[in-house]
């Protein structure tokens, strides 16, 4: 997305829109601490390397949405710069290490034959996160418009990843509890590495908001 000339440079209207952003990113930690650490329950009582995965995701996204929350306090258009290339590398990174752990883990997983147990926790949070994301990573991108803020666009685009890994996360948990396909599991995980690490590597190269 291209961001087009000021709107009004009517600051009134900007104030508003950050307080806006804000709530969202308010909205986004709160829901993504607890998504993360009902992710990371279930899925290490039930040895499954998505879940694990998932809810390390959703973790990551609460330290984005912390980054995103410092950088709409500043009000000096040179501090907000600076803070948001360094809340993209951030994010960037944070991607990296997560694209790194789950497919390690999953791969291992796949040659040790580690079956995991069904998690119904997990389908009924996957399910959950599949509807709630969308609507919230469209609101923080109408607002991002409005600011003309590329972390946060990168922010709501995270967060429709965080939809497309519940997605994918739905399909491995429902496979193996309703067919026992224990493999499905950790390629599921598998197939969640490489998107992870894409959107890491564009977000270090300061493109998330293409």
């Amino acid at each position: 997305m291209m961001f087009s000339g000021t709107t009004s440079g009517d600051e009134g209207m900007r104030a508003i829109n950050v307080r806006r952003g804000r709530r969202l990113e308010y909205l986004t930690i709160g829901w993504n601490l607890l998504e993360g650490g009902i992710a990371l329950g279930s899925g290490y009582v039930a040895g499954s390397i998505s879940l694990v995965g998932f809810g390390v995701d959703s973790f990551i996204e609460s330290l984005s949405g912390g980054a995103l929350l410092w950088r709409l306090h500043f009000d000096d258009p040179q501090r907000r710069k600076q803070a948001e290339t360094a809340t993209l590398k951030l994010v960037g990174l944070s991607f990296i290490l997560l694209a790194f752990y789950v497919g390690l883990d999953a791969a291992k997983a796949l040659i040790q034959r580690e079956e995991p147990d069904a998690s119904y926790v997990g389908i009924v949070l996957a399910v959950l996160t599949l509807v709630m994301m969308p609507m919230l990573a469209a609101a923080k991108r109408r607002v991002a418009v409005q600011i003309r803020s590329r972390a946060l666009i990168a922010d709501s685009r995270q967060t429709i990843l965080c939809a497309c890994l519940s997605a994918i996360l739905l399909g491995g948990l429902l496979l193996n509890a309703m067919l026992g396909w224990w493999w499905a599991d950790p390629v599921c995980a598998l197939l969640m590495t490489p998107i992870i690490a894409r959107e890491g590597i564009e977000a270090l190269r300061n493109r998330a908001c293409c």
